[in-house]
């Protein structure tokens, strides 16, 4: 469950484009954020993002992972909203 939400939040930043605007849209702490994003590039030992302190630009790894994982949260949230129908 852990990873799921260290992706999530990974894909939050990505689409947000910020670690503060992810923060702020998630109601969590900039640092937290920060924590889920490092946790995640230590369980994959790649980098995902490069960071400076104007921009965020996604590396080749992070391009490939937030493909397929905004794919992937966005199907649940679509099985999530079905059950809810059922």
């Amino acid at each position: 469950m852990r990873e799921q939400s260290d992706i999530a939040v990974f894909v939050r930043v990505v689409e947000l484009g910020s670690f503060t605007r992810a923060a702020d849209a998630l109601e969590i702490s900039k640092a937290a954020v920060s924590k889920y994003v490092s946790r995640l590039e230590q369980r994959l030992a790649a980098r995902l993002l490069h960071r400076t302190t104007r921009r965020l630009a996604l590396t080749e790894a992070g391009q490939a992972l937030y493909g397929r994982s905004a794919a992937a949260l966005a199907e649940l949230a679509g099985l999530h909203h079905l059950q809810r129908q059922l």
